[in-house]
């Protein structure tokens, strides 16, 4: 086996770009507090390699692939598009923005990671560490 294919990290996300979640009106709005996946309709897996971060079932026909340069930045912080009263109060709701100059998906990118709809907590902060390190490294 490749080294490169060999995963350094992996979990279950779910994930909307920038532009997805400035497009959400009212009705999702609500029913987001019932359940995040109706802000959030990508679902798939994230896989850290050592030469790429892997978002699978992105879109219908591919996922994303996105190499250290491609990322800018990865950071977890509430937003006007995603704030405290959607993630939760407590900061383990905070979302990981990716924020990513590559094509198909410059801007930034929301993701919940390993998301626990009862407690409200992510995997977030972890991840966002991972990917500095991995970033920096």
């Amino acid at each position: 086996m490749n080294p490169a294919d060999t995963p350094l990290a992996e979990a279950d996300y779910i994930a909307a770009t920038a532009d997805e979640l400035s497009r959400k009106q009212g009705a999702d709005r609500a029913a987001a507090l019932v359940s995040q996946k109706a802000l959030f309709q990508r679902r798939g897996r994230i896989v850290l390699r050592p030469d790429r971060l892997v978002l699978t079932n992105w879109s219908d026909t591919r996922s994303l692939v996105l190499a250290r340069t491609d990322i800018t930045a990865a950071e977890t912080r509430f937003t006007d598009l995603y704030g405290r009263f959607m993630g939760g109060l407590l900061n383990a709701g905070k979302p990981l923005i990716l924020t990513t100059a590559a094509a198909p998906s410059p801007g930034d990118i929301y993701l919940l990671v390993n998301r626990r709809e009862f407690m409200e907590t992510t995997d977030d902060r972890q991840w966002e560490k991972r990917i500095n390190d991995w970033l920096n490294g």
